[in-house]
């Protein structure tokens, strides 16, 4: 961490929201930066400390929760480490460090092989967890705009194509020193054999052979993952774009490639055209699997989709028996037969960043409206929650159908409290990027895009916000637009370019 920080000031560096017309978003905003920073963690031995502790439990690290975390750290990079904390992975995996131990409290899951009180290593939990590095690198590099990280990252470490490589690789079960499990990831001609904890998607009944899955967890071991090739498609895609910030269009050139190989591979075999839909599929015959899940909007996320593919699973959001509803973009569509009212982890449940996932990839292809509709449901989801349920806090998931957490996966037990963690998406990232419409910043080309909605009561924007060296208040109030800039960038409004300069900006008769 840097800046000019220390313990008592933090909150000086996070983005403030100016949302008169639903100012209890803010409240839940500021709940979730006070919980995600007690989940800053500091333990000596570790490569990054301190570090984003995803509030699981004390020995275990988990490399998709981690690179969601980092999604809304990137608004506060200064003083909460999200970044920096894929470096807990990268050495263990790629520079053989060997992580710490600690000293488990009397909560640690029994599963983890710890003994309350006695020294255990910390451990990555899975390695060939959804590979998600180059994404959050990326997303991260949009706000912090430092080139000289962006080198070291790509041609010192080379962290983000070793981990590409080596998936590519892998074809049978593997132990990785200090990973606490053997990987299950299996590359294939047309995709990747998985399994549903490695996918994080733990009890997902993706894979059953009937109507209704007979197993907790099916793991059909023929069936290749929609989301494990498209989030090897996304990497690809990220690798390209951080080399092309560079300069180094040869290297872009070669991951654009890679990216456009594979997405070629997905409309081909993945996308059922009858359905407008993409499935898992089986290995060999390329059956379809027709289980609707939150997966299958990777493509969108990786820009795999064409237009008219986006419109389909854009028009599966509003849709009540697919994943619409007062709950959108739940793990599993609510027609399907394991579908589950109370949520039973990933048979119902919303789940934040797989939401956070699919509105990223519906404003790729335009769907403004539609994401912001949503994330207002999700948002009025969380709101509600904190308010009629004790205790009033951030949940691991959420409900589909009342206002309160998600069962586990016996559908009695309630999910994890203060789980910010990668909760915190919901109240800071999806009410910063699609409800308030600051959709992409980029301190590389100098720029704000805001998709700024459109009648809204009192005063909209944000204050206190970071990217590259400038801070900024952007404020909107009927048709004016008030900025305050410590330098000079553009901000696109609505599609028309607006020059800000240092100091203070006004824009009047902006409808």
């Amino acid at each position: 961490m840097k800046g000019d920080f220390n313990a008592e000031n933090w909150r000086a560096f996070i983005p403030r929201p100016v949302f008169l017309q639903n100012e209890e978003y803010t409240m839940l905003y500021d709940k979730a930066w006070e919980l995600a920073y007690a989940h800053v963690k500091a333990i000596d031995g570790m490569p990054q400390t301190p570090y984003m502790d995803e509030g699981f439990c004390d020995t275990q690290i988990w490399i998709w929760d981690s690179c969601f975390m980092s999604l809304f750290c990137k608004y506060a990079q200064d003083v909460f480490p999200g970044k920096e904390t894929l470096r807990n992975f990268y050495e263990v995996l790629y520079d053989r460090r060997v992580l710490p131990s600690v000293i488990p409290s009397e909560n640690e899951p029994k599963w983890t092989g710890a003994i309350p009180g006695v020294p255990f290593p910390i451990q990555i939990n899975i390695a060939d967890n959804p590979p998600l590095f180059a994404w959050a690198e990326y997303e991260n590099a949009l706000f912090h705009g430092d080139k000289e990280y962006l080198h070291s990252l790509l041609y010192e470490k080379q962290y983000l194509q070793k981990h590409y490589e080596w998936l590519e690789g892998l074809s049978a079960p593997l132990p990785v020193n200090g990973v606490s499990v053997p990987t299950c990831w299996a590359k294939c001609e047309f995709g990747y054999k998985w399994e549903g904890g490695r996918s994080g998607m733990d009890n997902t009944p993706r894979g059953r052979k009937g109507d209704r899955a007979k197993k907790e967890r099916p793991n059909n071991p023929d069936m290749l993952w929609i989301d494990a090739i498209c989030e090897q498609t996304l990497s690809a895609r990220c690798i390209s774009e951080l080399f092309m910030i560079i300069g180094d269009s040869e290297n872009s050139t070669e991951w654009k490639r890679r990216y456009c190989e594979k997405k070629k591979i997905v409309n081909e075999y993945y996308w059922d055209r009858e359905d407008g839909f993409y499935y898992d599929i089986e290995d060999g015959s390329f059956k379809f699997y027709k289980v609707k899940t939150i997966a299958s909007f990777w493509p969108l996320t990786a820009g795999i989709a064409d237009a008219k593919q986006a419109g389909h699973l854009a028009k599966s959001i509003l849709d009540p028996v697919a994943f619409g509803g007062e709950v959108p973009l739940v793990s599993l569509a609510r027609a399907d037969a394991d579908f589950d009212d109370s949520g039973k982890y990933w048979r119902g449940s919303l789940w934040i960043p797989t939401a956070y996932m699919a509105l990223k990839g519906l404003i790729r292809y335009g769907y403004f409206n539609e994401a912001r509709r949503a994330a207002c449901s999700i948002l009025t989801q969380m709101m509600n929650t904190y308010e009629g349920f004790e205790p009033h806090t951030i949940w691991e998931c959420y409900s589909p159908s009342e206002a309160k957490p998600a069962t586990q996966s016996n559908g009695k037990s309630i999910v994890r409290k203060d789980f910010c963690g990668w909760s915190a998406l919901g109240p800071i990232s999806v009410y910063i990027e699609f409800v308030l419409g600051f959709y992409e910043v980029n301190a590389f080309e100098k720029v704000i895009k805001w998709n700024k909605p459109g009648n809204v009561q009192g005063q909209i924007g944000i204050k206190n916000l970071r990217f590259g060296d400038i801070l900024t208040d952007i404020v909107a109030e009927g048709n004016t637009i008030s900025v305050n800039s410590s330098r000079e960038y553009s901000l696109v409004v609505n599609d028309k370019t607006l020059h800000v300069k240092a100091g203070q900006n006004t824009f009047n008769d902006f409808k």
